[in-house]
C-alpha cells in the first residue's frame, strides 16, 4: 500500500474529523488515571513510564490517582472519559479480577476499553514464616494436608490479586489455607513478622527485603517462568502445582472509542518508554519488569486472565 493509499484507508476508518484529531495530537495534556495509591507498584509504574512519554510525545503526561474500590472507582471515571486519547487509563489485572467477581459494576472493562500497551509486572512470592519450617512448596503441601485448619494466609484485601492467588493454590493444591484479608501488603507483613499468620502470596518489593534478611521465607514465584529478580526460586509450575500462575501486570487502556491512529501512537510512545534504559534501570531497581507489545498481544493477554480468574472465582463461589 503506498502512502496515498494508507491515507485514504485511515481517513475511512475514523473519519475525517477523527483522522485531523489523530494528526494534531497530542496539543494538550495527557492524564493517564491510575486506581493505586501513590507509592504503590502500579503508581510507580505509571509514574515512571509517563515521565518517559513526555518526552517523546511532547506533551505532559499526568498521572491521576483516583483511588476506590479495587480500582473500579478509576476505570468508572476513565470509561465515561472522551475518546480523544487525553484520558488514559491503567488496567491491571485487578480489573480483570473485580469484572469476574462483582456482577453489578457500572462499566464493562472488556467492552468499555481498547488496550495500547502492557507496560509491566512484578513477581508475586509466596512467602512463609521461618517457624512454619518448610523450605519447599511439596512440604508445604503436605503440611497442610496433615495440619487441616491451621495454616493462614493474609492477603491485600477480599477479591485482591493476592487473594485470588491463595484461592488459585487452595483448588489446585487439593488444599485449604485459611484466608485473613487486611486492607494493604504492609499489614499483612506485620503480621507475618509477629508470627501471627503463616503466608503471603505477595508482591514483591513488600517483602524481598524481609526475605534477604532470613526474617521470612520465599519458596517460589507464581510467573510462568523464573523471574529475573529471583532466579533461583522455582514457579509454583516447576514445584508441582501446574497452572499455578499469577501475575501483577499494569497496561495502559483508553476509553473505547478512541480512533486507532491515536492508539497506535500512544502504543509507540509507551514501547519506546518501556525499551529504554533510564526506565528499566529506575522500574527494575524497584522489583518491576518491563513488558512492552501491541495492542492485539495485550487484549489477549486480558482474555487469557479472563477465563482464569473467571474459573477461579467460580470454584471458589465469591461471584456478588
Amino acid at each position: 500500500m503506498n502512502k496515498l493509499a494508507a491515507v485514504v484507508t485511515a481517513i475511512a476508518l475514523v473519519g475525517p474529523a477523527g483522522f485531523a484529531q489523530a494528526q494534531d495530537y497530542p496539543n494538550a495534556p495527557i492524564h493517564l488515571i491510575s486506581g493505586f495509591p501513590p507509592g504503590s507498584t502500579a503508581d510507580i509504574s505509571a509514574c515512571v513510564i509517563s515521565a518517559k512519554m513526555s518526552a517523546i510525545l511532547g506533551q505532559q503526561v499526568v498521572v491521576e490517582n483516583k483511588v476506590g474500590a479495587g480500582s473500579s472507582l478509576a476505570a468508572a471515571y476513565a470509561a465515561r472519559a472522551p475518546k480523544d486519547g487525553y484520558t488514559l487509563f491503567v488496567g491491571s489485572a485487578a480489573n480483570v479480577i473485580n469484572a469476574a467477581m462483582t456482577s453489578n459494576l457500572s462499566f464493562d472493562f472488556f467492552k468499555d476499553f481498547e488496550p495500547v500497551t502492557l507496560i509491566t509486572s512484578t513477581p508475586t512470592v509466596l512467602a512463609v514464616t521461618p517457624e512454619l519450617g518448610v523450605k519447599n512448596v511439596k512440604e508445604l503441601i503436605a503440611y497442610a494436608k496433615a495440619n487441616p485448619g491451621k495454616l493462614s494466609f493474609g492477603s491485600s484485601g477480599v477479591g485482591s490479586s493476592t487473594h485470588l492467588a491463595l484461592e488459585l493454590f487452595n483448588s489446585l493444591a487439593g488444599v485449604k489455607v485459611t484466608h485473613i484479608p487486611y486492607s494493604g501488603s504492609p499489614q499483612v507483613v506485620t503480621d507475618m513478622l509477629a508470627n501471627r499468620i503463616q503466608g503471603y502470596f505477595s508482591p514483591a518489593s513488600s517483602v524481598s527485603g524481609h526475605i534477604a534478611g532470613g526474617k521470612l521465607v520465599a519458596l517460589a514465584v507464581t510467573d510462568a517462568k523464573r523471574s529475573v529478580f529471583f532466579p533461583e526460586l522455582p514457579t509454583m509450575i516447576e514445584a508441582g502445582v501446574p497452572d499455578c500462575e499469577s501475575v501483577l501486570w499494569f497496561g495502559i487502556e483508553v476509553p473505547a472509542g478512541t480512533p486507532q491512529p491515536i492508539i497506535d501512537k500512544l502504543s509507540k510512545a509507551a514501547n519506546e518508554a518501556v525499551k529504554s534504559d533510564d526506565v528499566i534501570k529506575s522500574l527494575h531497581g524497584q522489583t518491576v519488569a518491563t513488558i512492552g507489545g501491541s495492542p492485539a498481544e495485550f487484549a489477549r493477554h486480558i482474555e487469557a486472565e479472563r477465563k482464569r480468574w473467571n474459573g477461579v472465582v467460580e470454584t471458589a463461589g465469591l461471584r456478588k
